[in-house]
């Protein structure tokens, strides 16, 4: 920044107040440059009106413009398909993210109370220095050996223990404590309304892919149909079991 940017007030500004690494890095050879052009200026104040052909920040000052370009960011940490997903309680997940526990899911893909449910890209798979397809091809494989352990058993549902989940949880939480991510000085989009970092993983992509390289049968319940459906003898409504056997 000192080799790009010769002007102190200008170096000021852009200048973070936080450690590197609690936001998402922008890597760019250009972006310095590109601010110090004699047709760039860099307004920090906050806007306070916007008008017909100008903008007013609050200290006051009117700035003409052409464009406006309303930059919104991300919003990873709210799933607008948690509100239509709906446990035997009549409880949407969204519901029950909104509690304790924080939005957590096993290995980020299975929750408590939903069985059959597996979601990609889910709390704490995020990635904010790698590639983000890695760990959807892990999720997506863990998913398929999930349905072939089932399948193989017999299985009819398939639903993560809750203990399970809490002691994942517990491990991730653990592993974020000393990130730059949550005690950085900043407020970011890995953050929720709370401050939890419920977005990113905090380790290693390879450590993700080898904890779901394989179907993890004990951190799960899995129900058999009732005998009756095995017989061929269906007691519920439209052929489904009235009743499973945990496993």
């Amino acid at each position: 920044m000192r080799r790009q940017v010769t002007d102190p007030v200008l170096r000021a500004k852009l200048t973070p107040a936080y450690r590197m690494g609690c936001k998402r890095i922008l890597i760019s050879s250009d972006y310095y440059p590109a601010l110090t052009q004699p047709n760039v200026a860099l307004i920090t104040e906050r806007i306070a009106e916007m008008r017909d052909k100008s903008i007013v920040t609050s200290d006051g000052r009117e700035h003409e413009v052409d464009t406006i370009i309303f930059g919104t960011g991300f919003h990873v940490t709210d799933f607008p398909i948690a509100q239509r997903i709906f446990d035997g309680e009549g409880r949407s997940l969204a519901e029950r993210w909104s509690g304790t526990p924080v939005q957590t899911a096993f290995r980020g893909t299975t929750m408590s109370g939903y069985p059959n449910l597996f979601v990609l890209t889910g709390p704490n798979t995020g990635l904010g220095h790698t590639s983000q397809v890695f760990m959807i091809e892990a999720q997506i494989r863990y998913v398929t050996r999930a349905l072939t352990g089932a399948r193989k058993r017999g299985a009819v549902r398939v639903e993560v223990r809750p203990e399970a989940q809490a002691a994942y949880d517990a491990d991730v939480q653990r592993k974020m404590k000393g990130t730059v991510w949550v005690t950085g000085g900043c407020h970011s989009w890995y953050l929720n309304s709370e401050g939890r970092n419920v977005t990113l993983w905090p380790d290693f992509t390879w450590l993700y892919a080898w904890q779901t390289r394989r179907f993890d049968a004990p951190a799960y319940q899995l129900a058999l149909p009732s005998p009756s459906v095995t017989a061929g003898r269906p007691t519920g409504t439209a052929g489904e079991p009235s009743a499973v056997d945990a496993v």
